[in-house]
């Protein structure tokens, strides 16, 4: 499996951060719009996303990450699927939904790290960093370059978040 290390944050405008963003990154803006169909896992630390692009363009994405707000390491896998409809309803059926999340998201790629600025429906406006680790690197290198970012684009460790958007929905439906 490929491995990363993310954060996640809260962040008081997407156009201020991105203009931070464009100084750092290689490429970018693209703009994408994502909508993440999540399924259930009976492991706490383990998430199955069906993340569709177009009604036939998706990624099957499973990924391992534990539930904390700094920056930590993640298994992932993911599988293109050119039927997003009929995978969604399998999956559905033998798992059931965790719940759905739309979002847009504007991507900027600096180096190895992607760095998400989404617009979230329901919750509001984050930053999502992910620095890709190469095969037998160890996390603490991706960590310090997800800290230096984090510094370069001003956001707090107060800022972090943890979980999925899907955890942060269903919370907030709670309440």
């Amino acid at each position: 499996m490929s491995r990363n290390i993310e954060i996640k944050a809260r962040i008081d405008s997407v156009e201020r951060v991105a203009a931070i963003a464009a100084t750092l990154a290689d490429k970018g803006p693209i703009e994408i719009a994502q909508e993440d169909t999540f399924f259930r896992c009976t492991d706490g630390a383990d998430r199955l996303k069906l993340r569709t692009f177009a009604p036939d363009r998706a990624e099957l994405i499973f990924y391992r990450r534990a539930n904390s707000s700094g920056p930590k390491e993640s298994f992932y896998l993911i599988t293109p699927c050119a039927t997003p409809d009929v995978l969604r309803e399998s999956l559905t059926l033998a798992w059931g939904q965790a719940g759905r999340v739309r979002k847009q998201r504007r991507l900027f790629l600096a180096g190895r790290t992607r760095i998400h600025l989404d617009r979230v429906e329901g919750l509001g406006e984050f930053l999502e960093l992910e620095v890709v680790l190469e095969e037998g690197e160890s996390a603490e290198a991706g960590i310090a370059e997800a800290h230096a970012l984090m510094a370069q684009l001003g956001v707090r460790t107060g800022q972090l978040v943890q979980g999925a958007y899907v955890d942060l929905l269903n919370a907030s439906q709670r309440t």
